[in-house]
């Protein structure tokens, strides 16, 4: 070979080694590249050797947000803490927020965007109804799972979907208990009021279940559109009415305008808030007229020392600076089954492995609260208890 066909061929090698950063020869590249894409072609989306990509869409701003607020402080200490232990099976678990502003059609488009072009690895506490359809409506056919939807909706439990793992109780479960109390304490003139929409419609199925178990005949059933906000429509007809108990199936900004419009329009009725409303944030819009509000729960109470999860929560979440309320435990909750059922389906993540890890999740105890999963039901936990809004804004049992 020549002189200059020898300077030419060590230049190309030259290159070549400067371009891959590496001290190869020529000869070993083709097995290197091919290593590459089988192991590319072999790793699971969201996933790297260090992280676990997770999505949420949720309504950061707009009516909910103080409840989730008081979520995503829960979510952020506690996976803070699980990350400071060195994280999942080796893996930091990366939570990656976008805000829908309480809107179901940006929360589809939000799904989208996470699923395609963020490539997380799961979806995670999407909140309300219409707005988990949505992302529903993404998440299943790219075979996404979709842990502790936000909302108590029967159609996100019957029939079982096996991409979509519930945490808290139902809302038809949440209104029958309301409905049971006010048959308790003899109460006979019951109201209904929600919205339109596919919560409303599912709360309303609730409220004639229950209705109908304890023998009684509604006083008024008032609906109104969510789109608008306007509930306090419904206050000249609940006025005249005038029942004694009236179950508030609205969320949020909603919730509290009727409550507040039934007050100054001079209403005794008792009113029952469902657990969608739960949360520091909501008693503090109420001002004054929260007093006496009976509301429904679905996890123990973030400030009780006499349960373990209560204990748990006082030492990982608190200290972090998150709110002690209901709306923060479901949130907690919610975050430990996701973390469990990563851990659960090991090293080798995989999204088929994950969502085999939550369907043989048999009776999880949280600390004092149940978690119990199989292939043909994904409710997770049917706790519901009755709490009532005290004098200082606390919620009493």
């Amino acid at each position: 070979m020549g002189d200059r066909a020898l300077q030419s061929r060590q230049g190309r090698e030259d290159t070549m080694r400067i371009r891959s950063g590496l001290r190869l020869t020529p000869r070993w590249l083709p097995a290197l590249l091919l290593a590459s894409v089988c192991a590319s072609a072999n790793a699971e989306v969201g996933v790297t050797n260090d992280t676990i990509l997770i999505g949420r869409t949720t309504g950061v701003t707009g009516s909910v947000a103080g409840s989730i607020k008081e979520n995503t402080e829960a979510i952020d200490a506690y996976l803070a803490w699980i990350n400071k232990q060195g994280g999942v099976n080796g893996r930091k678990v990366v939570l990656e927020t976008i805000d829908d502003a309480f809107d179901p059609k940006k929360a589809g488009e939000n799904a989208r965007k996470l699923i395609n072009d963020d490539r997380v690895f799961a979806l995670f506490m999407p909140r309300g109804t219409p707005h988990t359809e949505a992302v529903l409506a993404i998440a299943e056919p790219a075979g996404v799972p979709v842990i502790a939807p936000s909302t108590g909706a029967e159609i996100f439990h019957t029939p079982v979907r096996p991409l979509v793992f519930n945490v808290r109780a139902k809302y038809q479960d949440e209104v029958i208990a309301a409905v049971r109390h006010f048959s308790t304490v003899a109460a006979q003139r019951i109201a209904f009021v929600g919205p339109t929409d596919s919560f409303g419609k599912d709360a309303l199925k609730g409220f004639e279940r229950g209705m109908a178990k304890e023998q009684l005949t509604p006083v008024l059933v008032a609906t109104f559109d969510r789109a608008k906000g306007d509930s306090t429509s419904t206050v000249p007809d609940m006025l005249k009415a005038d029942p004694q108990g009236v179950i508030v199936a609205a969320s949020g900004t909603a919730a509290v305008t009727f409550i507040k419009a039934m007050r100054a329009q001079g209403s005794h009725a008792q009113f029952v808030s469902l657990s969608n409303n739960s949360s520091a944030a909501f008693v503090k819009d109420l001002g004054g007229d929260a007093r006496g509000i009976l509301m429904t729960q679905v996890s123990l109470a973030a400030d009780s020392p006499r349960t373990a999860l209560g204990r748990e929560f006082a030492r990982v979440a608190k200290p972090a600076g998150a709110t002690s309320s209901y709306a923060a435990m479901e949130a907690y909750c919610a975050v430990k089954v996701l973390v469990e059922g990563l851990r659960r389906a090991g090293r080798d993540l995989t999204r088929k492995r994950f969502v085999e890890a939550l369907d043989g999740m048999r009776k999880y105890d949280l600390g004092d609260m149940e978690i119990d999963y199989s292939p043909n039901h994904h409710t997770g936990s049917t706790f519901v208890e009755m709490t009532i809004i005290g004098a200082n804004g606390n919620f009493l049992r």
